[in-house]
């Protein structure tokens, strides 16, 4: 089953885009959390963080690449959250791997 996200990727479904590169698209979450949240979209079809196989490890530095150059675009350098679920026990509810860039305001702890 396609996910929603594969079909933002894919063109058949509307997104506010913030950035996009070959491997990696980067949409404004339709439920923000903080002034600034959006969501780093690997255009591979991977589940979560436990699918990577090695081969797909500079995936993940291009999502990092990708979080620091939107968190300077959005004016959020050095003030912001990167993170996934991984599993609907940690709340994942779109099974295609995604990270959530976050700022915009004080952040509380985690915990």
């Amino acid at each position: 089953m396609t996910t929603v996200f594969q079909q933002i990727i894919d063109g058949k479904l509307p997104a506010t885009k913030v950035w996009e590169s070959d491997t990696i698209l980067a949409i404004r979450d339709l439920h923000p959390v903080a002034p600034v949240h959006v969501l780093i979209l690997p255009k591979k079809a991977v589940s979560n963080l436990d699918s990577l196989e090695e081969k797909d490890w500079p995936l993940m530095l291009e999502v990092v690449k990708a979080a620091q150059l939107i968190a300077q675009q959005e004016g959020i350098a050095g003030a912001y959250r990167l993170l996934t679920n991984c599993g609907r026990e940690a709340g994942q509810t779109i099974f295609h791997l995604h990270f959530h860039l976050i700022g915009g305001r004080m952040l509380g702890a985690l915990g």
